[in-house]
């Protein structure tokens, strides 16, 4: 995928005006970055972009977002996705998991349970 995308930077102006457009949607603003993130991981899923999913599930796991963040974003995902989405949601889970490292919120609870 990296090697083919390098192949078309010839077309520079192209990639540098989307690089502006993509360092404006997503500077600081009213909506914070995780937040934009998770938008942007279930447009992903939305319109069935593998490597929009790979990008936006590594940005997910980079700003703390939690699985239960990203399964409930992936839910609407696939609420408005139909069929695909239920597809393209578990893609994206499933490279959000392989980003993120455990978090506190993801640990199981530690048992209370007295051990005799």
């Amino acid at each position: 995928m990296i090697r083919r995308v390098r192949s078309v930077a010839r077309y520079r102006g192209v990639y540098e005006g989307y690089g502006q457009l993509h360092a404006a949607a997503f500077a600081p603003g009213a909506l914070d970055a995780k937040t934009k993130e998770l938008i942007a991981l279930a447009i992903a899923v939305s319109t069935q972009c593998d490597g929009c999913i790979a990008s936006h599930a590594r940005g997910a796991a980079r700003q703390g977002t939690t699985s239960a963040e990203v399964a409930e974003a992936l839910g609407v995902a696939i609420a408005l996705g139909g069929g695909p989405g239920t597809v393209y949601g578990a893609r994206a889970f499933a490279a959000f998991q392989e980003f993120s490292e455990p978090t506190g919120a993801d640990r199981p609870a530690p048992s209370t349970a007295v051990q005799g």
